[in-house]
Order: C-alpha cells, then structure tokens, then sequence
C-alpha cells in the first residue's frame, strides 16, 4: 500500500498511533504536524461556528447557505432533505466527544440539540411519512429516505429511543418494498438484485425495469442501514416469514446487506483500483466518476460486514477504496478534494463519519495524517470572523462570502471525529 506518496508531508506526528494492530481510543489519539495541532476547545469553535451560521434556530432544520435568514422550505433556505440527517449525524458525534471527555456542560448541550434537530425535521419532513411524495416537504427519492434510516438507527442506538428504530425499519421496508400510497414497486430488484436509485414518474410511477439506474449512492447505504439495524433489533427477534417480510431478524438484515453488496462489488467496485462507480444502467458499462461519497459508504459496509463477520475480505475491501481515496482523489493538494456540484459540499462530512469506522474500529491508524492535513489546512483558511469553513480547503475562504452549509460541514465534522487530546 503506497500511502507514502501522499502523507510525507504529515510525518510529524506521535509515534504511539502508528504501532500497528494497536486499536486505540479517539481518546488516545493525538497527531500534530507542521501547522501545530488544534485544541477540544478549536472543535467547539468550529462546531459552533457551523451551527450560528446554518441552523435555524426557529425550526432546528438547516439551512442552504449562509444568505438565508431562514430555513423556510425547498428551494427557499432550507437545506438538502438527504443532507438533514448528515448534520444531525454531527449533532450525535459532539455529544459522544463530549461524554468521552467527561464534558458534563457540553454533553447536555449537545443532547439537547439532538433533540431539537430531530423534532425540527420531523415537523418539517411531513412527520416523516414515508409514503408523502409531496416534492417540497416529501420523500421522492430513494436515496433521500436511505440517509434518514441510517441516521435514525444511528440514534437509536445512542439514545435509546424506541421511536428512533420504529421509523428506521419502517423507512428501510418502504424503500425495499415500495409504497402503495405512491404506487412505486421498491427500489430492489428481485430479478438481478441491486437498488434502484428512484421511482418516476413521481406521481403515478412506472414499475422499474432493467436498465434503469442503480446508482452506487443508494446501494451502499442499504447495506449500512441493514448492517446497522443488523447491530440494534433485539437479539431474540423471530425471523420475518412472508411476501412482505416487516421486522427483519438480525440474520434477516445481515442477509439483505451481504447480498446488496456483493452486486455492488460486481457492478460498482473496480477491484483493481478500488474505485467506486456512481452508476451502472443494465448491462452496459458503469460509470466509472469517482465522488468522495461513494467511496465513503462502501467504505463503511465494508467496515460493517467487517465487525459483523470478521471476514478479512471486507476489511480489505475498504482499505482499497480508501487508499483510492487518499492517495489518488486527493493527491493534488493533499487533502480532500472538492466538488462543485448541488449538495457535493456533503460528500467530505460523509467521508469523516465512515473513515473514523475505519480509523479507530478497524486499527487503520495509517489515514489519520492526511485526515489531519485537511483539517489543519481547512480550518487555516476559515473566515476567521465568522469561525466558517468553505469547500476548497487549501484556499482561504474570503470574509463574509456567501457559503453554503454542505460545504461548511466538511471541516467541522472531521473536527468532531478526529479531535485533538488537549
């Protein structure tokens, strides 16, 4: 593995993490570089930054960019449904950061938020009825309800709270199943398996049929909202019998995300490289785009199928994508690279929440420096007034210039993952 090519220029940094096969706690961890390293007390700066600028404190949803006084709906300040669940996904991570610290002050704060942001989307995102395909405040997109089941088990898993898992399963059968409010026949395809990525016509839609997109970006989160449902229904649940199978067994889940995964490795995964596809249309050629995303959920079902079955396989798996990642992705500037496309901002706040999977539950200690290297250069070129970070992170962000939150989220969520000891 060439991981040399990219991290010399982070080398300065504490020998005790790089020993390998030693799994050591985020607690453990501290790496500086040339920059210096940053502070618990930067990782709040940064996270509070985000949400002055982006979060609606009136509804507790966020917003596109930093021009909107308010998140009111689509189109009208109100940021991405999909991306929603990202933010409240760092929401979570702040309170575990704050409990490992023993932060009393900062754990109640950030719990707290948790709570306003799930009862401000909720409100927002038609109660989350699963079966509204209204296009303003609805679900029209498989991949957009996907981001929420994964989140929503994520929650439960941290909080306990039995509405949490209830909306994720029921999110997780509408998607596999269909609807027949809307009509649409479910997203997988039990002829050839894989996800499709939509239904369409909105309203009143056509069956799905071969040929029609299977976009990487919603059959790896299937396999990590299946692998995570897998680590949190009850142990003693009885295995679902059924056309229509509700309350999936452990094994159940675990069976449905092994197998969306491996057409994802057949169809998606170039095993050479360890690029992913976003996209393969029937039987003809994938399309070999690599986005940070992408790379980042098959990365974290890998990781998960990993824990879930210790099968080195997947391990390995992962490891390839994210040395793609690292070493050819990112190799320009020697951080994250940037995409300017709708929401594209997201994709490095993705990447942070599954390569900390990688990172700290899989011993791959080998990342942290390039990690580190983008944080460090993201939040040097920060508007230093508004404590905000933009996209491009090896420029810095002019003041005052219009920011849109998907892109502020980078940093601030690789802070709150990967944060420094003192």
């Amino acid at each position: 593995m060439s991981v040399k090519k990219i991290f010399v220029f982070s080398l300065l940094w504490v020998v005790s993490v790089v020993v390998a096969g030693n799994h050591q706690s985020l607690d453990e961890v501290e790496i500086v570089n040339e920059k210096g390293n940053y502070s618990y007390q930067t990782v709040w700066e940064a996270y509070d930054g985000f949400n002055k600028i982006f979060l609606d404190s009136d509804k507790y949803i966020y917003k596109t960019n930093s021009s909107f006084p308010r998140a009111i709906d689509r189109g009208n300040g109100a940021a991405a449904i999909w991306c929603q669940p990202i933010y409240w996904d760092m929401a979570m991570n702040a309170y575990q950061l704050a409990k490992k610290r023993k932060d009393k002050e900062k754990m109640e704060y950030a719990k707290t938020l948790c709570e306003k942001i799930y009862e401000g989307n909720k409100a927002h995102y038609a109660h989350f009825d699963f079966d509204d395909n209204n296009e303003n405040t609805g679900w029209f997109i498989y991949d957009d309800i996907m981001w929420w089941t994964i989140t929503l088990a994520r929650a439960y898993e941290l909080f306990g709270v039995k509405e949490y898992l209830q909306l994720s399963e029921k999110s997780f059968e509408r998607v596999w199943y269909g609807s027949e409010k809307v009509g649409d026949n479910g997203s997988y395809d039990p002829v050839n398996s894989g996800m499709f990525w939509r239904w369409y016509p909105i309203r009143n839609p056509k069956p799905n049929k071969f040929g029609d997109g299977k976009m990487a970006c919603i059959n790896f989160p299937v396999v990590v909202a299946a692998l995570t449902l897998y680590d949190n229904v009850p142990a003693d649940r009885k295995e679902a019998v059924g056309k229509h199978l509700v309350h999936l067994s452990k094994l159940q889940y675990l069976q449905r995300g092994k197998e969306i995964y491996e057409w994802g490795v057949e169809n998606l995964l170039d095993k050479e490289t360890g690029v992913i596809a976003d996209s393969r249309h029937g039987a003809g050629e994938p399309a070999w785009k690599a986005h940070v995303y992408n790379q980042a959920t098959f990365v974290g079902a890998s990781v998960l199928l990993y824990k879930a079955t210790g099968d080195k396989y997947y391990l390995d798996n992962a490891v390839l994508a994210a040395d793609y990642t690292v070493n050819e992705m990112s190799v320009e500037h020697g951080v994250l690279p940037f995409e300017k496309g709708i929401e594209q901002g997201i994709y490095t706040a993705i990447f942070a929440q599954y390569m900390s999977m990688l990172v700290f539950d899989c011993g791959q200690k080998q990342y942290l420096p390039f990690l580190r290297q983008t944080i460090e250069t993201g939040w040097s070129n920060r508007d230093k007034t508004r404590n905000i970070c933009g996209g491009t992170y090896y420029k810095p962000l002019p003041k005052d210039a219009e920011v849109d939150s998907y892109s502020a989220s980078g940093i601030p969520a690789l802070m709150l993952l990967f944060p420094a000891r003192k």
